[in-house]
């Protein structure tokens, strides 16, 4: 966890900045994301900084950027922290998920290159030979953000696509880090989104987007009621 940024030279001192509390905000969600900071934990800046190699003036654009984001929070005494999602919130942002996101892949689908489908394939392709724990369950959570945003940023409706994005950021605070019960499920979902989208079918695109929300749902409600 102690991956140190790098901080770009030969640039002004403000975009110096930016760019290294970009780099900054991208290794926090990384951490959120892989639970490495983990829904209600209190960020101590000062520790965060040393941990990251940074100053506190990047820590802190790439805090208030997470805020925005939906990430983090403020507690009662104004530090940050990791938001925390309850279930029923989880539950509401998947319904939420379900109405909108098969919409989203019906408008995407005679809009995303074929490159990027022949490259998400592949991807997910090479995470299903891969079974390795802890890395296995990273990159599963990775792939599953990036296919769900390409049919998103691709529905050609940004506004979309930023409710989309806010509300997988909340389904992703909660959701389990042990998926093993769900790898296979979820591969032959994703390739069949993939498919559809391939074949331009929005029909279809429609179909197997809910399909795959909708096994989502059923598997939280099992393992959570």
């Amino acid at each position: 966890m102690s991956r140190e940024i790098n901080d770009p030279v030969n640039v002004t001192p403000r975009k110096r900045t930016s760019a290294l509390s970009e780099q900054v905000r991208q290794r926090l969600n990384e951490m959120i994301r892989n639970r490495d900071l983990i829904g209600g934990q209190v960020i101590t800046e000062e520790r965060l900084a040393e941990t990251l190699g940074v100053s506190r003036t990047p820590l802190r654009e790439a805090l208030l950027r997470l805020e925005g984001e939906g990430m983090l929070q403020k507690n009662a005494g104004r530090s940050f922290m990791v938001r925390q999602v309850d279930f029923t919130e989880y539950m509401q942002s998947l319904k939420m998920r379900r109405i909108i996101e098969p919409e989203a892949a019906a408008l995407a689908a005679i809009r995303v290159p074929k490159a990027e489908l022949t490259e998400m394939r592949q991807e997910i392709e090479a995470l299903h030979s891969t079974r390795d724990d802890r890395e296995h369950t990273r990159a599963h959570w990775n792939c599953d953000d990036k296919l769900h945003r390409l049919f998103g940023y691709h529905s050609g409706n940004q506004v979309m696509y930023g409710v989309i994005e806010r509300l997988r950021v909340t389904t992703r605070l909660f959701e389990v880090a042990d998926i093993r019960q769900r790898v296979e499920a979820d591969h032959a979902q994703h390739l069949e989104i993939l498919d559809a989208l391939d074949a331009e079918d929005a029909d279809w695109a429609r179909r197997a987007v809910d399909a795959h929300i909708g096994s989502l749902i059923s598997y939280s409600l099992e393992q959570f009621t």
